[in-house]
């Protein structure tokens, strides 16, 4: 590679590379010398007259952390592979830190096969990019192209990827374009990657307004795909992001990327808009994302499960309010959301493909989230853990599993960060201490994110994985997704083959994917659900089409 970096604003740029200091010579806003770095080399960029060295914003890898210098690297070409189509996949969501003893990329391949058994299509890594500290969910990240060195940096990333290509995994890679994380982000050093005067959540909201800062953010966005082989990036909360055009032009990217690779890509929006036009084509107006997450099943099934109703689960009480997310999508489709004050969202054309909208039961968020990091392990028992699992499978969406879910983990997923600086950390602490203490927990149970604690009670525990009542869920969850992938109706994707029937009084719900019934029983009555052929069912104690209490079946009728 050559030495080149953006930075409009600096009078002077030398690049050091392995001790020898020399300048760079200006290209309009560029910084450029021609000279070769051999792979290995350690480089970093000295602005003006400053004599810290600064690590390159689009390096690929940080091997002494954020703060260090640049080294370049040579990564072989991923292996072939064809490539996945998203719709009728499954997804499993995983953190590389957590989902292993080892924390690393390496640890997760050696995991890989236990995913393919049980049938997954795509894993998805929580962000990798490099970020300060010794660990962190990720989305702290400040060097954007670089593979965190705590994985094993970007040798151990292309290994992970080939790995699950060879047993038919497809990759999806979390990405963060929305902010930077608040600790080793250098990037306002080079130019105007943040505007300061625009915020969200997490701090100052990237410079969209800026071309090269959108280049940067399509370069990045390329690079996995062509640089590791990835089969596809979920974007992390798009609703933070200033400018949403900057979707539709990474959707455009994509298509050409995937003619030049000839393979399947995916683009994945988290989005809390409710807006459809994030799921339909660029030229029908939309911004042509490949899928959405779609909170509002989430919600509804987590309220219809635990009879949870405060903060934002307000609006999903009820079975009816399920079977509406279960076939319509959005429950707020322009209705008043009482979380937010206001209307919200709007209908999705009913042309738009179901598989648009990945839906899940559990995810990285909605346990983290909690006060305790709580999975729903620790809330439901063993009935209403299998009867999640038919509705999470058997969703007209594209279905996501959260790590570990699968066999009901017991351990928790807690918030965990390790700033180094003291001021950060202990703000980072108390912060996440006052938000739960004014939403009424009590702080003594609220988890400190810098204590290693929070981050090792994190880790699944795969051993017992084989020990009951482990072993039962993870194998419904496998007959589940063989099901799945077995019956014709979880392919069609349109939403006029779907209705729903739900009676809140006794407590049941059916859900139809044409001949295809889901059959939940949360009463305390006995249902008969009328003739039908059973496929699955949740115990022994559904019988035919008559379900238990809290029992769930999938049937076929007439034919």
């Amino acid at each position: 590679m050559i030495a080149r970096v953006w930075a409009p604003h600096a009078s002077r740029v030398r690049v050091v590379a392995d001790g020898v200091l020399r300048d760079l010579a200006r290209r309009g806003d560029w910084w450029v010398d021609d000279r070769e770095l051999a792979a290995g080399t350690r480089y970093g960029f000295v602005l003006d007259d400053d004599d810290q060295p600064l690590p390159d914003p689009r390096s690929r890898f940080q091997p002494d952390g954020v703060h260090g210098l640049s080294e370049v690297v040579a990564l072989p070409e991923p292996q072939p592979w064809h490539g996945r189509e998203l719709a009728g996949g499954v997804i499993y969501e995983l953190h590389v830190g957590t989902f292993t003893a080892g924390g690393t990329l390496d640890a997760a391949i050696e995991r890989l096969d236990q995913l393919a058994d049980l049938g997954v299509d795509f894993v998805e890594p929580l962000p990798v990019n490099g970020f300060n500290g010794a660990y962190n969910w990720g989305y702290d990240g400040v060097a954007w192209f670089a593979v965190d060195d705590s994985y094993g940096g970007p040798a151990a990333y292309l290994r992970f990827v080939d790995a699950c290509h060879a047993r038919g995994i497809g990759v999806l890679q979390d990405v963060v374009y929305n902010h930077l994380g608040p600790s080793g982000n250098y990037l306002p050093r080079f130019g105007p990657y943040l505007d300061d005067g625009s915020s969200n959540t997490w701090g100052a909201t990237v410079n969209l307004a800026e071309p090269e800062v959108r280049r940067f953010i399509l370069d990045n966005a390329r690079m996995w795909p062509a640089e590791f082989g990835v089969d596809g990036l979920r974007l992390d909360a798009v609703h933070a992001l200033s400018d949403l055009s900057i979707l539709a032009e990474l959707s455009e990217q994509t298509e050409r990327l995937e003619r030049e690779l000839g393979r399947p890509l995916t683009l994945i929006a988290e989005s809390d808009l409710n807006d459809p036009r994030m799921i339909v084509s660029r030229a029908e107006d939309g911004f042509g994302m490949t899928a959405q997450w779609a909170d509002d099943y989430h919600h509804a099934v987590h309220v219809a499960l635990t009879g949870e109703t405060g903060g934002y689960y307000a609006d999903f009480a009820g079975l009816g309010v399920l079977a509406k997310a279960a076939t319509g999508g959005f429950v707020h489709d322009g209705t008043f959301s009482s979380f937010r004050g206001r209307p919200h969202g709007a209908p999705i054309p009913p042309e738009v493909p179901t598989t648009r909208l990945v839906t899940f039961v559990q995810d990285h968020d909605q346990v983290g989230n909690r006060a305790t990091g709580d999975r729903l392990s620790q809330t439901l028992d063993a009935d209403r853990l299998a009867i999640a699992a038919v509705l999470n499978l058997c969703s007209p969406f594209t279905p996501m599993i959260f790590m570990g879910e699968e066999w009901a983990a017991s351990t928790p997923w807690q918030f965990f960060t390790a700033h180094p600086e003291p001021e950060l950390a202990t703000a980072t602490a108390q912060g996440r201490i006052a938000e739960f203490s004014r939403h009424g927990w009590d702080p003594a149970v609220v988890p400190d994110p810098q204590d290693r604690a929070t981050f090792e009670r994190s880790h699944l525990d795969w051993a017992e994985r084989d020990r009951e009542p482990h072993r039962s869920i993870r194998s419904l969850y496998g007959d589940l997704i063989a099901l799945r992938h077995r019956e014709p109706e979880f392919a069609e994707p349109r939403f006029a083959s779907l209705s729903a029937v739900a009676d809140d009084d006794a407590g049941t719900l059916r859900l139809c994917h044409g001949d295809l019934h889901v059959l939940v029983n949360l009463g305390d009555e006995a249902w008969d659900a009328g003739p039908g052929e059973l496929l699955l069912a949740t115990s022994p104690r559904v019988r035919g089409t008559v379900l238990a209490p809290v029992t769930a079946a999938v049937v076929r009728v007439g034919g």
